[in-house]
Protein backbone atom coordinates (compact mmCIF):
# COMPACT_ATOMS: atom_id res chain seq x y z
CA UNK A 1 0.00 0.00 0.00
CA UNK A 2 2.94 2.70 0.62
CA UNK A 3 5.99 2.28 -0.65
CA UNK A 4 8.09 5.16 1.07
CA UNK A 5 6.38 7.91 4.40
CA UNK A 6 7.99 11.20 3.93
CA UNK A 7 7.06 13.44 7.05
CA UNK A 8 8.05 15.41 10.23
CA UNK A 9 10.03 12.74 12.59
CA UNK A 10 7.61 13.19 15.28
CA UNK A 11 9.48 10.08 17.79
CA UNK A 12 12.13 8.49 17.92
CA UNK A 13 13.09 5.27 19.92
CA UNK A 14 15.40 2.45 19.44
CA UNK A 15 12.38 0.32 18.33
CA UNK A 16 10.23 2.80 16.11
CA UNK A 17 9.90 6.21 14.90
CA UNK A 18 6.72 8.07 14.21
CA UNK A 19 6.81 10.09 11.21
CA UNK A 20 4.18 13.37 11.54
CA UNK A 21 2.88 13.35 7.37
CA UNK A 22 0.35 16.31 6.55
CA UNK A 23 -1.00 15.67 10.35
CA UNK A 24 -1.37 11.83 10.01
CA UNK A 25 1.50 10.34 12.62
CA UNK A 26 2.83 6.88 10.98
CA UNK A 27 4.43 4.28 13.82
CA UNK A 28 6.79 2.32 12.03
CA UNK A 29 9.16 -0.46 13.96
CA UNK A 30 12.79 0.38 12.80
CA UNK A 31 15.85 -2.00 12.88
CA UNK A 32 18.98 -0.37 14.60
CA UNK A 33 20.54 0.43 11.26
CA UNK A 34 17.95 2.58 10.65
CA UNK A 35 17.67 4.37 13.92
CA UNK A 36 21.58 5.44 13.61
CA UNK A 37 20.85 6.68 10.82
CA UNK A 38 18.15 9.35 11.83
CA UNK A 39 19.19 12.65 11.97
CA UNK A 40 19.50 14.15 15.90
CA UNK A 41 15.32 14.98 17.10
CA UNK A 42 15.78 18.45 18.75
CA UNK A 43 12.04 19.77 19.20
CA UNK A 44 8.82 18.97 18.08
CA UNK A 45 9.60 22.95 15.99
CA UNK A 46 13.29 21.81 15.15
CA UNK A 47 12.05 18.04 13.77
CA UNK A 48 13.49 17.11 10.15
CA UNK A 49 11.67 15.78 7.71
CA UNK A 50 12.93 12.33 6.59
CA UNK A 51 11.70 9.07 4.49
CA UNK A 52 11.28 5.60 5.78
CA UNK A 53 10.65 2.93 2.52
CA UNK A 54 7.68 1.08 4.38
CA UNK A 55 6.59 -2.49 4.79
CA UNK A 56 2.96 -3.16 5.97
CA UNK A 57 2.50 -6.58 7.60
CA UNK A 58 -1.32 -7.40 8.44
CA UNK A 59 -2.27 -10.26 10.54
CA UNK A 60 -5.38 -11.35 12.40
CA UNK A 61 -4.43 -9.01 15.36
CA UNK A 62 -3.69 -6.05 13.39
CA UNK A 63 -1.51 -4.30 10.85
CA UNK A 64 1.95 -3.04 11.32
CA UNK A 65 3.88 -0.58 9.83
CA UNK A 66 7.87 -1.53 9.25
CA UNK A 67 10.13 1.30 8.11
CA UNK A 68 13.85 1.32 6.69
CA UNK A 69 15.90 4.09 5.68
CA UNK A 70 16.85 2.81 2.05
CA UNK A 71 16.05 1.05 -0.70
CA UNK A 72 17.89 -1.65 -0.09
CA UNK A 73 17.27 -1.87 3.54
CA UNK A 74 13.77 -2.59 2.60
CA UNK A 75 14.40 -5.32 -0.08
CA UNK A 76 16.90 -7.31 1.85
CA UNK A 77 13.83 -7.41 4.63
CA UNK A 78 11.14 -8.71 1.72
CA UNK A 79 14.01 -11.48 0.92
CA UNK A 80 14.25 -12.32 4.42
CA UNK A 81 10.56 -12.87 4.92
CA UNK A 82 10.25 -15.02 1.89
CA UNK A 83 12.39 -17.67 4.38
CA UNK A 84 10.12 -20.29 5.93
CA UNK A 85 10.36 -20.07 9.68
CA UNK A 86 11.26 -16.26 9.53
CA UNK A 87 8.89 -13.44 10.33
CA UNK A 88 9.66 -9.08 10.13
CA UNK A 89 10.63 -9.37 13.86
CA UNK A 90 13.16 -11.80 13.00
CA UNK A 91 14.19 -10.06 9.91
CA UNK A 92 14.57 -6.72 11.69
CA UNK A 93 16.32 -8.57 14.37
CA UNK A 94 18.72 -9.78 11.46
CA UNK A 95 19.37 -6.12 9.72
CA UNK A 96 19.39 -4.54 13.15
CA UNK A 97 22.78 -6.54 13.15
CA UNK A 98 23.92 -6.62 9.96
CA UNK A 99 24.24 -4.02 6.72
CA UNK A 100 22.40 -5.06 3.54
CA UNK A 101 25.36 -5.46 2.07
CA UNK A 102 26.82 -7.40 5.06
CA UNK A 103 24.11 -9.71 5.39
CA UNK A 104 24.65 -10.56 1.65
CA UNK A 105 28.46 -11.25 1.74
CA UNK A 106 27.66 -13.24 4.90
CA UNK A 107 24.70 -15.29 3.37
CA UNK A 108 26.76 -16.23 -0.03
CA UNK A 109 29.69 -17.13 2.70
CA UNK A 110 27.64 -19.32 4.58
CA UNK A 111 28.37 -18.29 7.65
CA UNK A 112 25.80 -19.58 9.52
CA UNK A 113 27.14 -18.54 13.49
CA UNK A 114 27.23 -14.53 12.67
CA UNK A 115 23.46 -14.98 11.10
CA UNK A 116 22.86 -16.77 14.73
CA UNK A 117 24.20 -13.69 16.68
CA UNK A 118 21.32 -11.80 15.44
CA UNK A 119 18.75 -11.71 18.65
CA UNK A 120 16.00 -15.02 18.84
CA UNK A 121 17.53 -16.19 15.61
CA UNK A 122 18.88 -20.12 16.13
CA UNK A 123 21.05 -22.22 14.32
CA UNK A 124 18.43 -23.97 12.24
CA UNK A 125 16.73 -20.50 11.21
CA UNK A 126 20.65 -19.12 9.85
CA UNK A 127 21.20 -22.13 8.12
CA UNK A 128 17.14 -22.15 6.22
CA UNK A 129 18.31 -18.92 5.56
CA UNK A 130 21.53 -19.70 3.80
CA UNK A 131 20.18 -22.46 2.07
CA UNK A 132 17.10 -20.96 1.05
CA UNK A 133 18.47 -17.46 -0.07
CA UNK A 134 21.75 -19.01 -1.55
CA UNK A 135 19.19 -20.96 -3.93
CA UNK A 136 17.10 -17.79 -4.92
CA UNK A 137 20.41 -16.40 -5.81
CA UNK A 138 21.52 -18.90 -8.41
CA UNK A 139 18.47 -18.72 -9.77
CA UNK A 140 18.84 -15.11 -10.40
CA UNK A 141 21.54 -16.13 -12.10
CA UNK A 142 20.50 -19.11 -14.29
CA UNK A 143 17.69 -16.39 -15.31
CA UNK A 144 19.44 -13.47 -15.58
CA UNK A 145 20.59 -11.97 -19.56
CA UNK A 146 23.49 -12.89 -20.75
CA UNK A 147 26.36 -10.05 -19.96
CA UNK A 148 27.19 -7.57 -22.99
CA UNK A 149 30.22 -8.63 -24.88
CA UNK A 150 32.67 -5.77 -23.48
CA UNK A 151 36.35 -4.90 -23.78
CA UNK A 152 35.04 -3.30 -20.16
CA UNK A 153 36.89 -4.31 -16.82
CA UNK A 154 33.80 -6.19 -15.21
CA UNK A 155 33.34 -8.17 -18.37
CA UNK A 156 37.17 -9.65 -18.30
CA UNK A 157 36.78 -10.70 -14.92
CA UNK A 158 33.90 -12.44 -14.95
CA UNK A 159 35.36 -13.94 -18.44
CA UNK A 160 38.62 -14.95 -16.35
CA UNK A 161 36.32 -16.33 -13.49
CA UNK A 162 37.17 -13.76 -10.63
CA UNK A 163 35.85 -15.19 -7.43
CA UNK A 164 36.16 -12.07 -5.50
CA UNK A 165 33.40 -10.80 -8.48
CA UNK A 166 31.30 -13.64 -8.56
CA UNK A 167 30.82 -13.16 -4.28
CA UNK A 168 29.95 -9.36 -5.02
CA UNK A 169 27.86 -10.04 -7.89
CA UNK A 170 26.01 -12.67 -5.83
CA UNK A 171 25.55 -9.99 -2.86
CA UNK A 172 24.31 -7.57 -5.34
CA UNK A 173 21.78 -9.24 -6.54
CA UNK A 174 20.34 -10.29 -3.05
CA UNK A 175 20.02 -6.94 -2.49
CA UNK A 176 17.50 -6.96 -5.55
CA UNK A 177 19.67 -5.73 -8.72
CA UNK A 178 20.18 -6.97 -11.91
CA UNK A 179 22.71 -8.26 -13.36
CA UNK A 180 22.57 -5.68 -16.06
CA UNK A 181 22.66 -3.09 -13.50
CA UNK A 182 25.42 -4.47 -11.55
CA UNK A 183 27.97 -4.85 -14.82
CA UNK A 184 26.71 -1.47 -16.01
CA UNK A 185 27.67 0.46 -12.54
CA UNK A 186 31.66 -1.36 -12.48
CA UNK A 187 32.08 -1.02 -15.85
CA UNK A 188 35.02 0.72 -16.91
CA UNK A 189 36.16 0.54 -13.02
CA UNK A 190 39.61 -0.67 -12.36
CA UNK A 191 38.09 -4.01 -9.57
CA UNK A 192 41.76 -5.67 -10.25
CA UNK A 193 43.16 -6.93 -6.58
CA UNK A 194 40.25 -5.59 -4.81
CA UNK A 195 38.51 -7.50 -2.36
CA UNK A 196 34.57 -8.41 -1.98
CA UNK A 197 33.78 -5.65 0.11
CA UNK A 198 35.18 -2.71 -1.75
CA UNK A 199 33.95 -4.10 -4.97
CA UNK A 200 30.27 -3.79 -3.40
CA UNK A 201 30.98 -0.62 -2.11
CA UNK A 202 31.78 0.88 -5.54
CA UNK A 203 28.66 -0.74 -6.86
CA UNK A 204 26.66 0.78 -4.74
CA UNK A 205 28.45 4.09 -4.96
CA UNK A 206 27.21 4.07 -8.64
CA UNK A 207 24.25 2.63 -8.28
CA UNK A 208 23.31 5.45 -5.74
CA UNK A 209 24.03 8.27 -8.65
Amino acid sequence: MFYYIEGKLAHLDYTFAVLDAQGVGYKMTITQTTYESMPPHLSVSEAPTVRLYTYMAVREDGIELFGFASEAELEAFKLLITVSGVGPKAAIAILSVFSPEKLAITIMNEDTKAIAKANGIGAKTAARIILELKDKVSKSFSESASVPPSTGTVAHAMRSGSSNLSDAQSALLVLGYTKSEIVAALRGVDISNKQTDDIIRLALKNLSR
